[in-house]
This record gives C-alpha cells, structure tokens and sequence, in this order.
C-alpha cells in the first residue's frame, strides 16, 4: 500500500500499486451529519446522515478523484483509512 500525497503517488498508482487514503471524520451536530474529508486528497468532502452511507460515499469519491488525478482507471481499488475517532463540530 502506498499513501496518496507521498511523493511518486500518481506515478506509483498508473503502474497499479495499491493506495490508501487518510480520511478523517466528523460529526455536525448543527446539520446532523457525518462529514469526511482528506488531507491527502484535495476535494475529497463527503457527507452522509449515517457512518454506513458516509463509508459508501467516500469510496465512491476516492475512486473518482484519483482516477481524474492520474487519468486511468486504477487496476486496485484505493483503501480509505479512518481512526475511528469522530470529532464533534
């Protein structure tokens, strides 16, 4: 697995390696919902009103992002990794 915004990153994905992608996570007790964005991915924000949808809609932002960022489809995947900690907002 190789972290997006590493140095080589798109390099290293066009030729197939795995990648994984920090995300971190929030909850807007004023909106009502999980928010999740990137430090690794620029545009990555995605919010949800449960964790299950917010899990469904990062991965579907993820594959988008990067495949717009390296211009191919990827032959992995690409990993959201997320402590487990909410903030609150």
């Amino acid at each position: 697995m190789y972290r997006v915004g590493n140095p080589f990153w798109r390099f290293l994905a066009k030729l197939g390696m795995p990648l994984v992608v920090r995300v971190d996570v929030m909850f807007d007790k004023e909106a009502n919902v999980y928010v999740a964005t990137s430090p690794d991915l620029r545009g990555l924000v995605a919010e949800a009103k449960t964790k299950e949808e917010l899990i469904s809609s990062v991965y579907d932002c993820v594959d988008l992002l990067i495949e717009d960022q390296v211009h191919q489809p990827l032959k992995h995947k690409p990993l959201a990794a997320w402590d487990g900690d909410f903030r609150l907002a």
